[in-house]
């Protein structure tokens, strides 16, 4: 009986590393009312479990397949990997445009693909590691610093951001509400600490709050 136990005890452990230490599949865009699982911009991991009281309501958006998924009333709601599984609450779902394969990569990746464009202004402009669908990005940079986003495609154009730290859950800086926006078609380079992250807004990119999928520049 104790091997048995024992062995459960270590299955159960097992899963819950593995569980850990799998990548964010979804992001909370908004909260409304009693919801206990998860917070504003959360990033949530698969088999995560979301109540919802009454009269609540929660915006999940999936970094993957790009679905905006707006969940209301009185339920539950498990997380997939590309959608999630509602119970009594009431789903109402939408596709946004969104770079998925940017809004899956992780800090490692992002940074090793950062290293092979720094060869100077050409190459930047050619190879953009991200699109953005949203003229104000919402960037993901952690702590304190200088944020510096470079215009490449057209000289003259820089904007500079002293970080303290109390940015969005410490780590989201959002240029919809410091009433920023960068140029639909513009290719520009983000700069925080050591990380450096070349991108392009897409020519049709409408500034503000767009979904947070179409307009999240990871550099975290």
């Amino acid at each position: 009986m104790t091997r048995a136990i024992a062995a459960a005890l270590l299955a159960l452990t097992g899963m819950t590393t593995a569980a850990v230490a799998e990548s964010p599949v979804a992001i909370v865009e908004e909260v409304h009312g009693k919801v206990t699982g998860a917070e504003l911009m959360d990033y949530l991991s698969p088999r995560a479990v979301i109540k919802l009281g009454d009269n609540s309501a929660i915006t999940l958006t999936y970094l993957n397949s790009c679905r905006r998924e707006t969940i209301t009333g009185l339920g539950t709601v498990i997380v997939g990997t590309e959608e999630s599984s509602v119970h009594l609450a009431d789903l109402k779902s939408e596709k946004t445009p969104c770079d998925a394969a940017h809004a899956q990569a992780t800090t490692r990746e992002t940074s090793e693909a950062a290293a092979t464009i720094v060869r100077g202004l050409n190459s930047d402009i050619a190879s953009p590691q991200a699109t953005l669908y949203g003229a104000s990005p919402l960037i993901e940079a952690k702590g304190r610093g200088e944020l510096v986003i470079e215009r490449l495609d057209v000289t003259g154009e820089r904007q500079t951001f002293k970080l303290d730290g109390k940015q969005l859950k410490g780590r989201f800086f959002d240029f919809a509400t410091a009433h920023r926006k960068l140029m639909p078609g513009g290719t520009y380079a983000a700069t925080f600490g050591k990380n450096r992250i070349v991108f392009r807004i897409d020519p049709l990119a409408k500034a503000g709050v767009t979904p947070v999928a179409g307009r999240l520049l990871r550099m975290d």
